[in-house]
């Protein structure tokens, strides 16, 4: 009963006055780059701000989503990022469980394996991206080489429609793969080893106690690396900004680049901040929708 009282007990003014002070540098900072920006986007997603005439903004009500609605490229735009999603979610994911679980074995060169795999991690979104245009090339990349080597064509791989978008979701996965897999690795380190060898005594082969005690024992490790990579990919603007411009034929536009062309290059602030909410709602409703089925608290 004395605990619960001094958990409970009421703290002087200037206790509450100083632990106020420690968190305004981040109240602050927050309120700045990240509560303002989003009041500014929703006020001017109903305005015609254009960014070269600041000082002629009005208020057009509901004519911006209008617009959007007859935009193809909006639409365009959306459904390569849902393509992406669809494309990357699966493979980033399972390949980083599958490298958690190749490092987790007992081996001399697990060091060199999680350097190795992580390392794609910690470069820059551009380098990457220069460095997979430069293997990629239709003439004189490593791989279209390789190809030839062992008798197949060339491929045109970033300049292809069809080949662009599946291309950069490999690219994407590979340097992303690595910061999932620690966190994998993290989890399957908290499972207790006397399941796997009461498992073992009772007959289960592997694949058994992968179904019946990894996944399982996995499940919240695998809720939070799944949102964190659904929130990734929606992002999805350096590479195909860099490796392909949105192109060929607009096979690689996402609606973040677009939003980024239409405010930065064209200016066009106003209809660029009605594009920004109708993805954060969408964005938000998968979000909510994912936690109503995975049943998470």
């Amino acid at each position: 009963m004395k605990s619960k009282k001094l958990l409970f007990r009421k703290y002087t003014i200037r206790e509450t006055l100083m632990a106020y002070g420690f968190m305004a540098p981040a109240i602050i900072l927050v309120a700045i780059f990240v509560l303002g920006p989003i009041i500014a986007s929703i006020s001017f997603a109903f305005t015609d701000y254009y960014l070269l005439k600041p000082n002629e903004i009005d208020y057009i009500g509901l004519e911006n989503f209008k617009y959007i609605v007859e935009d193809d490229l909006v639409l365009k735009s959306f459904i390569n990022t849902f393509k992406f999603v669809a494309m990357v979610i699966p493979l980033q994911v399972g390949t980083a469980l599958g490298l958690a679980l190749l490092v987790n074995k007992p081996n001399k060169f697990n060091s060199l394996f999680k350097v190795s795999f992580f390392a794609p991690v910690v470069m820059s979104l551009v380098v990457m991206s220069i460095l997979w245009m430069v293997i990629l090339n239709p003439e004189s990349g490593i791989l279209n080489s390789f190809l030839v080597k062992i008798g197949l064509p060339k491929q045109p791989f970033l300049t292809s429609a069809t080949q662009a978008m599946p291309t950069i979701v490999v690219a994407s996965a590979w340097q992303g793969a690595g910061y999932q897999m620690m966190i994998f690795l993290a989890g399957l380190k908290n499972i207790p080893a006397n399941l796997y060898e009461a498992a073992s005594i009772d007959g289960a082969n592997k694949w058994k106690q992968f179904r019946f005690i990894t996944l399982p024992s996995l499940r919240n490790t695998s809720v939070f690396v799944f949102i964190t990579t659904l929130i990734g990919a929606f992002k999805l603007i350096v590479q195909p900004m860099v490796m392909t411009s949105g192109g060929p034929k607009n096979s690689t536009l996402t609606i973040v680049y677009y939003i980024y062309q239409t405010g930065v290059r064209y200016r066009n602030v106003g209809y660029a901040s009605a594009i920004g909410l109708i993805f954060t709602i969408i964005v938000t409703i998968f979000i909510l929708m994912q936690r109503r089925l995975l049943k998470e608290e």
